[in-house]
């Protein structure tokens, strides 16, 4: 076979329509052989070219398809951390596909298992192994744009690729649990009824389950165990695994994007698949231990764990940092998604110990140009001391807001002395992120995500119910503040499932209407169980699935008609934080009322049995501006917050907060309408809320805009309006 020189970039396996070219870093390495696979035969070729510590060559012959993967000669030391052994085939860090999957075998091992750590293995490992794939980068995007949704807009939809659609009856079953599955034309047009603007993907990054779950029967279902940061997993491709995953993902996000829905990847860069000290050798211990992954000053023969997966990759080491924004680019430029969410992100900005702002890590992300202007979201923290750093991330990002989950799911189970921050939960967190220059949408709101309770089960259950496991029910958070409404898990008294419904009802409206980002996860629209599990990260079955046969329409009726009220009231979705300051009609931004339509006092506040609140939220004093710099005016709106055991009557404020009020939505039954007068007080019963609308006097009034080339924008009190010959005009009635 014949090989050039080739060159030292671009890192991985690039094929420029007649050829490939081969590169891979390593330090450490004195030898490096690349192997390619021809069916049941192995080709092992050297790599002689050697750059910067990158070893290279160019192929002709060689095209996409085409398995291959490396062996490593290096020394062998593990009481120093140096790992090679050339018995170990090893996937590219860089492998755009990968295909197979592990085959559990102590062959896998770069010491020998059944005699000591410190013995090398001689066994090969190629027949058990993933092989890295050449890929065909050519794909017909046909224009495709991204939809680049604001901030402000957005509303996030937390998926997993396999089971969101695994169960679903109208898509066809060769589909179902793949990439092409999210992409059929049923999930899309649902995605869009329900109000969806990005769908946040749980890892797809070529993953591999722990050695200890394939021994038990389990796998790793969600995904959080990264091998290839550049390929597609293979196992959610319903199209093949040479390469032909890749364009599947890529027509995936390109329907989103023609639906106007955005991808946001779930992507772990704090550590990888290959475990702690004691894991397989399959890709980047192999490699270079000591460049990749962070290993102990005073011990090297173990790895630091800022993950609690065993390892953390050593981001201060500029490959690393290299391999990860490689990455970042590739999946938005190549692969056209929306934006990240990172894993553990604390870990990713860590200098010798502590999380630090200024970071390399940070540096790179802030001055790149690809990977600045897309979505960046962080996990903010690990499990190392002094991993939990919610509002401690720079400008350019936003967080899952941890804090506002905990507050939401206390105030709505009753708990004392809540009231104080559950308001400044609802209105953005501005203790959180307005000193450091950061808006309302830095908040990811949610009350349930994919670690953790579902919905329904937040209400159904008080404790965790993880036997399934193997871990004996010790695996998971024990800090669930969940409240089972009286009876633990599954019940058919009429009074227990109509509170757990409503309280459903509550964290939905909660979430959707509070200032900031809001994220749904998948399945808690339909009322999904996963039977108390609140870990099921190794459960790839009917626990964690989706399932559409059983879904709760009324709820999924509620979610719409929710998703419905945010996108068309801007009030719900401020790009600035509120001010609180009278305006010259006497009325502020926002105002905050107790039960008796009386101003709240601090005493009020700080009650500890406080735990009704009305709060005001005023559409005429909206500062921040249109994208075309005109005054955004819209309906203003009354939340009634009741979160006590008894009902509760609101008195309507005094003027000028007076009405009449129109009931938008009640959480306590799944329609309610009706005027309200100033002279009515409004009841909302126990565990409920209640949203008002102010009814406007002047419905008479039109607003009228017309296009350019005039660009004049004017109001007409019932008088018609023509159009003019050199422009044309919109009008719509104010409600």
């Amino acid at each position: 076979m014949r090989i050039w020189p080739g060159t030292p970039y671009p890192l991985g396996a690039t094929w420029d329509g007649w050829g490939t070219n081969f590169a891979l870093f390593s330090e450490v390495a004195y030898r490096v052989e690349l192997c390619l696979f021809v069916a049941e035969d192995e080709i092992r070729i050297d790599l002689t070219e050697v750059d910067g510590f990158v070893w290279h060559g160019y192929f002709p012959e060689v095209g996409p398809g085409t398995r291959y993967g490396y062996r490593v000669h290096g020394p062998w030391d593990p009481v120093e951390g140096l790992l090679c052994n050339p018995a170990k085939l090893l996937l590219d860090p860089y492998a755009k596909a990968i295909h197979g999957a592990v085959i559990p075998d102590d062959a896998l091992f770069g010491y020998d298992r059944t005699f000591s750590r410190y013995r090398l293995s001689a066994t090969d490992s190629a027949p058990y192994a993933m092989k890295s794939v050449v890929i065909n980068p050519f794909f017909d995007w046909d224009s495709d744009n991204p939809p680049r949704v604001p901030y402000f807009e957005t509303v996030i939809y937390e998926a997993h690729v396999r089971g969101l659609t695994l169960r679903h009856p109208q898509i066809p079953p060769a589909q179902q649990g793949t990439y092409s599955g999210i992409a059929h034309p049923v999930m899309i047009d649902y995605l869009q009824r329900l109000g969806i603007t990005a769908i946040e993907l749980m890892p797809v990054h070529q993953f591999v389950s722990e050695h200890a779950l394939a021994v038990q029967g389990l796998t790793n279902y969600w995904g959080y165990s990264t091998i290839g940061y550049f390929a597609p997993h293979n196992g959610y491709s319903s199209t093949g695994d040479l390469g032909e995953q890749v364009n599947e993902f890529k027509t995936m996000v390109k329907r989103l994007h023609q639906a106007g829905i955005e991808v946001i990847l779930d992507v772990v860069y704090d550590h990888t698949g290959e475990s702690g000290h004691l894991g397989p050798t399959l890709s980047f211990r192999g490699i270079d231990n000591w460049a990749y992954y962070r290993l102990r000053d005073d011990d090297r023969r173990f790895n630091v764990d800022y993950s609690g997966c065993g390892n953390s990759l050593q981001m201060r080491h500029p490959h690393v940092l290299e391999l990860v924004m490689d990455s970042l680019r590739y999946w938005v430029l190549e692969m056209h998604v929306d934006g990240f969410r990172f894993d553990l992100a604390a870990a990713l900005a860590r200098g010798l110990h502590e999380m630090d702002r200024l970071s390399a890590f940070f540096d790179m992300i802030q001055q790149d140009p690809v990977v600045s202007q897309v979505k960046l979201i962080a996990e903010p923290w690990d499990v190392g001391e002094g991993g939990y750093q919610v509002g401690n991330f720079p400008p350019l990002w936003t967080e899952w807001n941890a804090k506002y989950r905990d507050t939401i799911r206390d105030f709505w189970r009753g708990q004392p002395a809540t009231l104080p921050e559950f308001a400044c939960r609802l209105t953005g967190s501005s203790d959180l992120y307005a000193t450091s220059g950061r808006r309302p949408v830095a908040s990811v709101n949610f009350v349930t995500c994919h670690d953790g309770f579902t919905l329904q089960d937040l209400v159904s259950y008080n404790h965790k119910h993880n036997e399934e496991n193997g871990e004996e029910n010790r695996d998971g958070s024990d800090d669930n503040r969940s409240w089972n409404c009286g009876v633990e898990g599954p019940s058919d008294d009429p009074d227990v499932v109509a509170l757990r419904l409503r309280q459903q009802r509550n964290f939905l409206a909660t979430v959707l209407l509070s200032q900031g980002v809001p994220m749904l996860t998948a399945g808690d629209e339909l009322g999904r169980t996963q039977q108390g599990n609140n870990n099921p990260y190794c459960q790839d079955n009917e626990i964690s699935w989706v399932n559409w046969d059983e879904a709760n329409k009324d709820l999924l009726d509620f979610v719409q008609l929710l998703t419905g009220l945010r996108r068309d009231h801007p009030v719900f979705r401020r790009r600035r934080f509120f001010r609180g300051t009278p305006r010259d009609d006497g009325m502020s931004d926002i105002a905050w009322f107790a039960p008796s339509g009386k101003q709240m006092t601090e005493d009020d506040w700080n009650a500890d049995d406080s735990r009704s609140v009305a709060v005001f939220l005023n559409g005429d004093a909206i500062t921040e501006p249109d994208p075309r710099g005109e005054h955004v005016v819209d309906d203003s709106f009354l939340l009634l917050f009741n979160a006590s055991s008894d009902e509760v009557s609101f008195g309507i404020p005094a003027p000028p907060y007076n009405g009449p009020w129109e009931i938008a939505l009640d959480s306590a039954v799944q329609k309610r309408d009706g005027t309200v007068s100033a002279a009515q007080p409004v009841p909302v019963e126990s565990r409920s809320l209640c949203l008002l609308r102010l009814v406007r006097l002047w419905s008479d009034r039109w607003i009228v805009e017309v296009a350019p080339p005039l660009g004049v924008r004017q109001l007409a009190l019932g008088h018609p309006v023509r159009p003019c010959s050199k422009g044309r005009y919109a009008q719509r009635k104010m409600s």
